[in-house]
């Protein structure tokens, strides 16, 4: 401010030179600039500290990341080179297994050729001998009786006479001496092979009722084979009957500790086969209502069954990898069938023979022959766990679905495939033969039902009505309707 004499003077020299009018009070400040000057420069210095000390934290933390990642950079270039030396060293192998492979190809597919020729020779000797063997049979049995009966006649009366037609006329049910029945003969004629059925109009077909019967999913269901009444499997561990077409409740039955997989009818309508979570199989007697045998020797859960056209056997599929083979006369187990390395989803009989076929998880379709327990034919395509197989009612095809939605026929005499068709993306449940054999209807999770024709795999009809995944699907006998169950706790009546 101009002012240049000692402290003493500081008041002589303000007046002066507020009395000159030198003095610009509105440039005067309470502190002079040299503190405020120097508090700033204080204050930046402050600042200039501490984020020199944030920046040695940053650094220190980069310098330790950078480190960490140059080493893991290390790690995964030697990474790298060794699996390219692997892959080098694993496509000089295959480049020799091919050569290796291409001298043998031509060996392979000769004895490829051999394999079937050899498999066909041996299903026509198998035949063969089956034939002579019931020849031989009823060879013995007509002179087995006209022994007894030249025995019998001379010291007989008219009343012994009287009984031994009786008996010739009912014979009794043959039995080995233990009790096990007898396994019927091979040389059966099938007598749907030669009739032709009119083939079933499913593009007309259309929703005509829709029953709610249980609390969960309906999982499985069979048609009677003399009425028109349908039995049900559901999750609820209950099986129910009921009657068609106005789906009244006739029976229902709930023995079982956890899920119904699967039910079936016995060929003379009189008794009920039934399978469960809870690793059994049950018989259940309409005249005596109520379960009269339990077969306990699977040890996984049970997912269906079957009977054989005689009704002295049935037929059983696991998730323990096995089918087994039940006597209902001994009530016991004739044959395990081992083969399948996974859970042996589908049990079927051919009609009117003594073969079974099944459908696994591991991808197959197996045809076995119950009086040796041994796999007759193997059926190699599926990509996918196999839920499903039928056969027609000639017994010529069989229809197997995949958890990939693909349906396939297969021609049992020529032991090939006959038809795939693509029904995906969503899983095929169940597949069953119309009775012309002409079309096959596939319960899809999608919710529908698909219909398509086996001459040629067109899709001929879709039948879309639950709500949620179909579980099973069955034509009538008569051609007259279909019936589908699903997840949505129904099971719905198309005609």
């Amino acid at each position: 401010m101009g002012l240049t004499c000692t402290l003493e003077k500081f008041e002589t020299e303000w007046y002066e030179l507020a009395a000159t009018g030198r003095l610009n009070k509105e440039d005067l400040g309470v502190v002079p600039d040299v503190y405020l000057y120097n508090q700033e420069l204080n204050d930046t210095a402050v600042n200039l500290r501490r984020e020199l000390d944030a920046s040695k934290a940053i650094t220190a933390k980069a310098t330790s990341t950078w480190d960490k990642f140059r080493k893991e950079r290390d790690f995964h270039r030697m990474h790298h080179k060794r699996v390219g030396q692997e892959k080098n060293k694993l496509l000089t192998d295959i480049k020799r297994l091919r050569k290796h492979y291409s001298q043998y190809e031509p060996t392979i597919t000769e004895l490829k050729r051999k394999y079937e020729l050899a498999m066909k020779e041996k299903m026509l000797v198998r035949l063969e001998r089956d034939r002579l063997l019931a020849r031989v049979e009823a060879f013995e049995s007509e002179s087995t009786l006209a022994l007894k009966s030249d025995a019998s006649v001379p010291a007989a009366g008219p009343a012994s006479v009287a009984r031994a037609s009786t008996i010739a006329t009912h014979p009794s049910k043959p039995r080995t001496a233990n009790g096990d029945a007898s396994i019927p003969s091979s040389t059966r004629v099938n007598p749907y092979a030669a009739v032709k059925f009119e083939a079933v109009n499913v593009q007309a077909f259309q929703l005509n009722k829709t029953f709610k019967g249980h609390l969960m999913s309906v999982s499985n269901l069979a048609l009677h084979p003399k009425k028109s009444i349908l039995a049900t499997a559901s999750d609820d561990a209950t099986w129910k009957m009921w009657d068609l077409p106005s789906g009244d409740l006739i029976m229902s039955g709930d023995g079982h500790k956890d899920w119904v997989a699967g039910v079936n009818f016995h060929p003379q309508g009189t008794h009920l086969a039934s399978a469960s979570g809870d690793c059994t199989v049950k018989i259940w007697d309409f005249a005596q209502k109520r379960c009269t045998v339990t077969f306990t020797e699977h040890t996984q859960a049970v997912w269906n069954a079957a009977f054989h056209d005689s009704g002295d056997f049935l037929a059983s599929c696991s998730l323990d990898h096995s089918a087994r083979l039940w006597d209902l006369h001994s009530n016991r187990c004739r044959v395990t069938f081992r083969g399948h390395v996974d859970s042996v989803n589908e049990v079927c009989w051919q009609p009117f023979t003594n073969n079974i076929a099944t459908g696994s998880s591991d991808k197959t379709v197996s045809l076995w022959d119950m009086r040796t327990g041994l796999c007759a034919q193997t059926f190699y395509g599926h990509l996918n766990s196999c839920n499903h197989v039928c056969f027609n009612v000639r017994g010529d095809t069989i229809a197997s679905c995949d958890a990939d939605g693909v349906v396939k026929l297969w021609d049992v005499r020529m032991v090939g495939e006959l038809l795939s068709v693509d029904c995906g993306p969503h899983p095929a449940n169940k597949a069953s033969f119309d009775r012309a054999s002409e079309t096959v209807a596939v319960a899809s999770d999608d919710g529908s039902v698909k219909c398509f024709s086996t001459v040629d795999g067109r899709l001929v009809a879709e039948l879309k009505g639950h709500e949620d995944a179909v579980q099973g699907v069955v034509f009538d006998p008569s051609g007259k309707f279909l019936v589908s169950c699903g997840s949505d706790s129904t099971f719905r009546l198309w005609s």
